[in-house]
């Protein structure tokens, strides 16, 4: 059931991510999905005179969450495999102005492409669940959310209690287990409706709009401008797509919101006055030579700003030296071994007492003491030697499928590197649910801009390995969380892990070859921004070539996003420990903090400026419905239980149906099924 729910997930972020840059692994929707389909199953069918036996016993909790582990290792994939940013952006290189023509793996090139960063992060992710999870009682959010999702749906208590489900006052709730009190077998079963009508609804629209283009680039803005002239020719139009829809319900209406302002700032002040001014010659559609292209640079420079900035200023606000610990503590547990199996992990140097509190740590996060027996852990022996075959097999089928591009030994240290910065994108992710790999990723690109200087191939591939093993760790972290909290053995979740990945290289290199083969990428349907970025950061380092004029607009919003974002994680970091110690949470908020924590996005205001507004617009939309709609039930803890399930079955049916229709969307295409260009204005936004 896992592998179906992550095939869905799988084509769903090749879409999105092609699309505009958007991916998630999705734990939420495939707890959700998995629980569903199971659900589909008859305990037994009768064939003629005999009774056959599907479900020997209903679905428990703890099965739920495996289905949901090797469901999020298949969806990751694409990202893991670089499939919606390095291979598009190594298929736009330019022999005249990066040295080497575009590099399109073959059909071989991809599976040994997409097999050699397929397992590294797993590696890195399981040593550093004791640090993390059980030490540091690390919050991740997004792990914890899922474990109650599935003991909301199973109507069964957590195993553990989350960290962070006190309320202000320090008071714990009475059942305790972060499942609401108040949901009825009734609420359940309007959320199974909720669910097919989100489906069929985003599906149906989807198909509908295969047929009919400018349903998907509705002229809207047409009306503020003198007849004759279209706004579609500057970016403006709207799509009413439900799968960007359900995006903004899962983002908030804040994540959403940034990125409409981005958008405005981009498209409707920006690109004008390039255009204008006679900065970008070409179209404003133009990714090269037109408005799109020179504003790219600038939505660049904001999350190189932020990113970067933002890692290190994470890294001093959570301690340089406990940085450094928690690294050396997971090869400490991996040297323990099985000698030293009764003994706590590495604090400061030292080995612990079992059960001794980290003096660094406030009074309600004492590490626990890992009541797994060893049976049900992961053996060290398989991660240790995992380390060091996926090592091995990664620069050798990295070398198999890049060739000469880059040299073994950068290929090497581009793995060293993932495993360094795993660890920070694994506590980023706990405290904060943000996974800092687009600044890990630009770091390694300017780190190899001085390895190997004015390779331009080389410094995307390493880059793409660095980003995929930090992004992997982190992401199945949050699967080890939920784990964690419901009560699954860590070895199983390590063995679906495996088994996803696998089988996720055979959906991804499948999903990518059908939307490489059937459209033009990038192309219309499919702009690939994140490609355009990872190329232009490449050429920026190993070259140093700008478009006139862009250089001063670089420096000046590099600098605004680089200050508002140091200082933003600074505030939110210091929020998230207030909440986590009992003897804190009354202090006053400083008014920088306040001030700090409004702050745009700069990834979210980059996002929505190097993407056309017709999706930040859409997002916009779903984040305002669950503004409004969590105004409405937040005086009531009943309506907030069933709202809450609500919200999440609706979001994840608009996102999934839409991934779902992609897929059909594909098959016609390639069958060459007609479309009709009824209503369409100059082209239907993005092209007809």
């Amino acid at each position: 059931m896992g592998i179906v729910v992550g095939a869905l997930i799988t084509f769903t972020n090749l879409y999105l991510g092609l699309q505009s840059g958007w991916i998630s692994t999705m734990t939420l929707q495939g707890s959700l999905l998995g629980y569903a389909l199971f659900k589909l199953i008859p305990p037994s069918i009768q064939v003629g005179r005999w009774r056959i036996v599907l479900l020997s016993s209903p679905l428990t909790v703890r099965e739920n969450v495996v289905i949901q582990t090797v469901a999020s290792a298949i969806g990751s994939l694409p990202l893991v495999a670089g499939a919606i940013g390095v291979l598009p952006a190594l298929g736009m290189l330019n022999e005249g102005q990066d040295g080497v023509g575009p590099i399109i793996f073959s059909q071989t090139g991809i599976w040994l492409w997409t097999f050699g960063v397929a397992f590294a992060g797993i590696f890195f992710a399981s040593p550093l669940r004791e640090p993390m999870i059980l030490q540091e009682r690390l919050p991740f959010p997004s792990g914890s959310a899922t474990a109650q999702l599935v003991s909301l749906l199973h109507r069964t208590p957590l195993k553990r209690d989350p960290v962070e489900t006190q309320d202000a006052s320090g008071d714990e709730e009475d059942n305790g287990s972060g499942v609401p009190s108040h949901t009825t077998r009734q609420d359940v079963q309007k959320g199974w409706n909720v669910l097919l009508i989100s489906l069929a609804v985003s599906c149906g629209v989807t198909l509908l709009s295969f047929f009919f283009p400018v349903i998907y680039a509705l002229p809207v803005f047409d009306v503020l401008v003198p007849h004759g002239y279209s706004l579609t020719r500057w970016g403006w139009w709207f799509t009413p797509s439900f799968s960007y829809i359900g995006q903004g319900m899962i983002m908030g209406l804040p994540t959403s919101f940034h990125m409409v302002l981005g958008a405005l700032v981009g498209w409707a002040i920006l690109s004008p006055m390039a255009h204008f001014f006679g900065w970008a010659i070409g179209e404003p559609l133009d990714a090269d030579a037109g408005g799109r292209g020179w504003i790219l640079w600038i939505s660049l420079a904001v999350m190189c700003s932020e990113s970067i900035i933002g890692v290190v200023a994470l890294l001093f606000s959570s301690g340089s030296k406990n940085f450094w610990d928690l690294w050396k503590g997971a090869e400490g547990r991996i040297a323990l071994s099985s000698e030293h199996e009764g003994l706590a992990p590495q604090v400061d140097g030292h080995l612990a007492l079992p059960g001794a509190p980290d003096p660094g740590m406030s009074d309600t996060t004492l590490p626990e003491e890992d009541d797994e027996p060893p049976e049900r852990r992961t053996p060290m022996d398989w991660v240790v030697g995992g380390l060091v075959v996926s090592s091995i097999v990664g620069v050798l089928a990295v070398a198999g499928a890049a060739g000469s591009h880059i040299a073994p030994w950068a290929t090497f240290i581009a793995f060293i590197l993932a495993s360094l910065f795993s660890v920070l994108a694994v506590r980023a992710l706990g405290e904060t649910d943000l996974n800092p790999v687009s600044g890990v990723a630009k770091i390694s690109q300017l780190l190899y801009g001085a390895l190997q200087p004015g390779n331009v191939a080389a410094n995307l591939i390493a880059g793409a390995i660095t980003e995929s093993g930090a992004m992997q760790a982190g992401e199945l972290m949050q699967d080890y969380k939920t784990g964690h909290l419901v009560g699954v053995a860590p070895w199983n979740q390590f063995r679906g892990q495996l088994l996803g990945s696998l089988l996720g290289i055979g959906f991804t290199v499948f999903g990518y070859t059908v939307y490489r083969s059937t459209y033009p990428i990038p192309g219309p349907q499919f702009p690939a921004p994140t490609a355009a970025v990872w190329l232009n950061l490449a050429r920026l380092i190993n070259h140093g070539t700008l478009p006139d004029t862009v250089p001063s607009f670089m420096i000046l919003f590099g600098l605004v996003f680089g200050v508002t974002g140091i200082l933003h994680v600074v505030a939110r970091t210091r929020s998230l420990r207030r909440k986590r110690s009992k003897r804190r949470r009354q202090e006053p908020v400083p008014l920088w903090e306040q001030c700090a924590m409004a702050f745009p996005s700069g990834i979210a205001f980059a996002t929505g400026m190097m993407n056309t507004p017709n999706f930040s617009l859409a997002r916009l939309l779903g984040g305002l419905i669950v503004a409004f709609y969590s105004q409405r039930i937040k005086h009531s803890r009943a309506e907030s239980d069933l709202g809450l399930l609500l919200l999440i079955v609706t979001a994840s049916g608009f996102v999934l149906g839409e991934g779902f229709a992609s897929i059909a969307g594909l098959v016609m295409t390639n069958s060459h099924v007609p479309v009709v260009c009824y209503g369409c204005r100059y082209g239907c936004g993005g092209g007809c």
